[in-house]
């Protein structure tokens, strides 16, 4: 029998939205079964927790395997202006870190985290992943819970990843 390497854990990131999403139709803990560890900024848990006990917060409380990591240097994440608190230490963590993946849904935030080369996946690439793991059977469903629990998201993105999900019609 071959012998089993141990392999560094990841280092998953995530900012505010993706948890929020996944919080909003039930399915957080994708996110454990998928990658572990979850990691939040402190300034997405704020950001989740300025909502009270609205969607998300209880989840994060309740959820042991998301743990809140404060930046080593906060003036990493002083420099993306552009972006909102939680956004930029999402991406200011990452790069400390060295970083696996981040879980951002903003178009701003993206655009950042591209273009400083960080791998990164969103809300709906979660429920992809979930799909071809088999952890969830459809993801139409939830993408309309999505939409009616308040979550923009557009007409081509929805087709796109029903397409990818083998969901389309």
């Amino acid at each position: 029998m071959p012998e089993r390497y141990q392999l560094r854990p990841q280092i998953v990131i995530s900012n505010t939205t993706p948890i929020i999403a996944l919080s909003l139709i039930g399915q957080l803990h994708l996110l454990t079964k998928l990658y572990g560890e979850i990691l939040l900024p402190t300034a997405v848990l704020d950001e989740i927790a300025a909502g009270g006990g609205k969607v998300g917060a209880v989840d994060v409380r309740q959820a042991d395997w998301i743990k809140v990591r404060a930046l080593q240097d906060s003036r990493r994440a002083d420099l993306l202006t552009d972006l909102d608190r939680g956004e930029a230490e999402t991406i200011a963590l990452a790069q400390e870190l060295n970083a696996d993946l981040i879980i951002i849904d903003e178009r701003m935030g993206r655009r950042y985290a591209r273009h400083l080369g960080l791998t990164m996946t969103g809300t709906l690439g979660v429920l992809i992943r979930a799909k071809r793991e088999g952890l969830i059977g459809e993801i139409g469903p939830l993408v309309e819970k999505l939409r009616h629990g308040g979550i923009r998201l557009s007409d081509e993105l929805v087709r796109r990843t029903l397409e990818l999900a083998g969901e389309a019609d």
